[in-house]
């Protein structure tokens, strides 16, 4: 898999009427054109639909295998992924990785090196999500993984021949490839 920069038409912005019916802030019923940003007539509120940012992680032991989740939660329930998740306020992406992957599934990092990004979506309770998906290499240091908070099963591949179809986004099957494809 090659890397290729560019946009995925399927990835932008659905039009801003099927996320929002009304103003955020006064509640008013929008009329007129879907347009980005999302302005209300009414109070004058302005909504960019910015991307929210994800880090994930391909996490590897001392023997080159990677620790791969199967999901517990749609979207991608069952699907194998890199442990990972949104960054929150104030946190850099590297932070958020080290506390995904403890909440996830109970390990702390040591290396970790930035592989790229991409564009991803996130389907979360009727609304869809574009997000920035930040993928990092990673060697686990202390602890045991053990499935926690949305994770159905840990589970070890070698990440050098795990196809990347197999992952549950598009954007971590890319990271995958990106992986293979340099250290090929």
């Amino acid at each position: 898999m090659r890397y290729d920069p560019r946009v995925s038409e399927d990835l932008l912005p659905a039009e801003p009427r099927a996320q929002f019916r009304c103003c955020p802030r006064c509640a008013a019923a929008l009329t007129g054109p879907g347009a980005c940003p999302l302005v209300c007539a009414s109070c004058g509120f302005t909504y960019y639909f910015n991307p929210a940012i994800s880090a994930a992680g391909i996490l590897l032991r001392g023997d080159g295998q990677g620790l791969f989740i199967r999901r517990g939660h749609a979207p991608g329930l069952g699907l194998l992924a890199f442990a990972g998740g949104f960054v929150d306020a104030g946190e850099t992406p590297e932070l958020a990785l080290r506390r995904e992957v403890r909440e996830e599934v109970g390990v702390e990092l040591e290396a970790i090196e930035y592989l790229g990004s991409q564009p991803n979506t996130y389907d979360y309770r009727g609304v869809t999500y574009h997000v920035v998906d930040l993928i990092f290499v990673a060697t686990i240091g202390d602890g045991v993984p053990r499935a926690l908070d949305g994770v159905a099963a840990v589970e070890w591949h070698d990440p050098l021949t795990l196809d990347p179809a197999r992952l549950a986004f598009a954007s971590m099957s890319w990271g995958l490839g990106i992986f293979q494809q340099r250290r090929a």
